[in-house]
C-alpha cells in the first residue's frame, strides 16, 4: 500500500533552514506530481511547492518564493523542500502528497512539525 514518511522537521530562529525529506513507496513515484502542503493552526491546509514527475515545471506559494526549493530523486522514490530564511509565519505541519497524473488519486503523508522562533 501507498506510503509517505516525512521527516526532517523540528525547531529552528527565524532566519534558519531546514530540509524536510518524503520518502515514499507503494506506488509508482515517477507517475506522481509530488508537492509539500502545510497547515498551522486554525487555519486550512495551503499548497507550499509542487513538482511534476520529471522535475522540469515547479510551483510555489508566493509566500515562499525565493526562499524554499522543491526538489525530487525519482530514483530514491523521495521529494524534498528545502527551507531557508524561515520565518514564525511558516510554523505549521508541513505535509507530502503524492497526484498520479492520469487519475489524480491522492495519498498523503502523516505530517512533520516545523516551528520557528522569533
Amino acid at each position: 500500500q501507498a506510503q509517505l514518511v516525512e521527516s526532517g522537521g523540528g525547531l529552528v530562529q527565524a532566519g534558519g533552514s531546514l530540509r524536510l525529506s518524503c520518502k515514499v513507496s507503494g506506488i509508482t513515484f515517477s507517475n506522481n506530481v509530488m508537492g509539500w502542503h502545510r497547515q498551522a493552526p486554525g487555519k486550512q491546509r495551503e499548497l507550499v511547492a509542487s513538482m511534476t514527475r520529471s522535475g522540469s515545471v515547479t510551483n510555489y506559494a508566493d509566500s515562499v518564493k525565493g526562499r524554499f526549493t522543491i526538489s525530487r530523486d525519482n530514483a530514491e522514490n523521495t521529494v524534498y523542500l528545502q527551507m531557508n530564511n524561515l520565518k514564525p509565519e511558516d510554523t505549521a505541519v508541513y505535509y507530502c502528497k503524492a497526484t498520479h497524473y492520469l487519475t489524480g488519486r491522492a495519498v498523503w503523508g502523516q505530517g512533520t512539525q516545523v516551528t520557528v522562533s522569533s
